[in-house]
């Protein structure tokens, strides 16, 4: 556990630099690093999504995943946390939240909806970054039951140094993203034991690539290429797991 907190420490003070490095930018600059941000998850995304043993697998957890994660709108109740966080942590004078919507009493509904949503998008995006990787997967599984921090130090570094961008490119709710890492990793090291023996390098390998295909979406999401409800797509990692439990272990 202690490398689950270093890793949301680096997120925090990046996202500490981030702020304070976006407000000397202007909006044509903050433009230009949301996409470089885009750029750089795509690389990260194609680099772990090409990793694939069965593109089957990989496809039909895509679909299968993306048919769960709609019928229970994943991305709209990651988006609401977000926008609750806001409303709590960071309310401002005459906004009113409600719905997922954001208003204000003077009329000024636009600029209430835009910071409600920059802030609910940084926290969902950053979120599936940082957790759906494969050393997610294998930091918490080696500092679990081998008391090895390496990799999740490594990843800490990393994430720091991603905070700083998307925080500067989308705002402070990068930060509220130790949230997710503190459930997802945490979990995971405090589970290793017990799921460890069901854990295989092809098993990681695949669930990997999946996560790169999301990473990718996230990309596509920053570019502005087009809309995608990313969150959506996470049951992909458990239908992932599923298949190669089911139809490799097996064997």
């Amino acid at each position: 556990m202690p490398a689950v907190f270093v890793n949301c420490g680096t997120v925090i003070l990046g996202s500490i630099i981030g702020l304070l490095l976006s407000k000397k930018f202007t909006e044509e600059l903050n433009q230009m690093i949301q996409t470089a941000c885009g750029v750089i998850t795509l690389v990260l995304g194609l680099q772990m999504a090409f990793k694939f043993d069965s593109v089957i697998f990989l496809a039909l957890s895509l679909i299968f995943g993306a048919i769960a994660g709609y019928l229970l709108n994943i991305d709209g109740g990651i988006l609401k946390f977000g926008g609750w966080l806001e409303k709590k942590l960071m309310p401002k004078k005459g906004v009113i939240v409600a719905g997922g919507e954001a208003s204000l009493e003077d009329g000024k509904t636009e600029l209430a909806s835009k910071s409600n949503k920059n802030f609910a998008y940084a926290f969902l995006n950053s979120s599936v970054l940082f957790c759906v990787g494969a050393m997610s997967i294998v930091g918490s599984f080696e500092a679990g039951v081998q008391g090895n921090y390496t990799t999740i130090y490594t990843k800490s570094i990393l994430d720091g140094f991603m905070a700083i961008s998307f925080t500067a490119a989308m705002g402070i709710g990068t930060a509220f993203s130790v949230i997710m890492i503190l459930i997802y990793q945490g979990g995971l090291t405090l589970l290793s034991t017990v799921i460890a023996p069901y854990v295989s390098e092809h098993l990681i390998t695949e669930v990997s690539a999946c996560g790169g295909a999301i990473i990718i979406m996230i990309s596509i999401n920053l570019l502005g290429l087009k809309k995608i409800k990313t969150a959506n797509f996470l049951p992909a990692l458990i239908f992932q797991v599923l298949f190669v439990l089911i139809f490799v272990s097996n064997k």
